[in-house]
């Protein structure tokens, strides 16, 4: 009995899914630097984050909400992979070239706390689902203005990416109310500036790409 063939995946869902995937695996490597960005103090990690609202957030637009939300519970695998393989190496006995100063530096990004890396978990599967929500409900109610869209929908799951990662990770180890404000602060700054020109990048690029195919 026959079967017909699979249909092609879309070149533009192809090309953003890897670099969505690549992204979930440094943001939790970059997070460990705190950058200053003018006045503004915020850790290195939102930069891949707001990489990862932009792309999740071009695929709804190209693709729908639904293919969206199955790339961010995709985005799990490489997530707790690229954790575990953190581990492993944090574990492993290292060799007798690395210097003492350099090997605690890495063993120090390696060996992040377990209230750490499940806030990360946390915040990252409820934000981005949270962003593809608000991004597709406002698609429907307006049908324009991408970059509002873009920058309403990553501004608000920032704000609750913020809250869910602080409070877990760090809620009880010291007052954490001056840094929850000041990480919003940053991220909402971030989110509104560059969000709105990337989105427009990058779904022109989508578009380039399945034009191709």
């Amino acid at each position: 009995m026959s079967t017909s063939p699979e249909p092609p995946v879309a070149r533009s869902l192809f090309v953003l899914s890897i670099f969505y995937g690549g992204m979930v695996c440094i943001a939790g490597v970059l997070a460990n630097k705190q950058i200053a960005l003018g006045p503004l103090a915020v850790e290195a990690g939102i930069l891949a984050f707001l990489l990862l609202v932009v792309t999740s957030s071009t695929i709804a637009e190209l693709h729908g909400r639904d293919t969206a939300n199955a790339l961010v519970r995709l985005g799990f695998i490489p997530l707790i992979g690229s954790i575990l393989l953190m581990l492993l190496v944090h574990a492993l006995p290292d060799s007798m070239h690395d210097r003492p100063d350099d090997l605690a530096h890495i063993q120090a990004v390696l060996g992040q706390s377990p209230r750490v890396m499940v806030a990360g978990i946390i915040a990252y599967g409820t934000s981005q689902t949270l962003n593809v929500m608000i991004f597709s409900r406002l698609k429907r109610e307006t049908g324009r203005l991408l970059w509002l869209r873009a920058g309403i929908a990553s501004i608000l799951s920032q704000i609750v990416d913020t809250l869910l990662f602080i409070t877990i990770a760090f809620y009880g180890l010291f007052p954490i109310g001056t840094l929850l404000l000041g990480q919003m602060i940053a991220k909402v700054a971030l989110s509104a500036v560059m969000v709105p020109p990337l989105i427009y990048l990058f779904v022109a690029i989508g578009r380039r790409l399945d034009s191709r195919s």
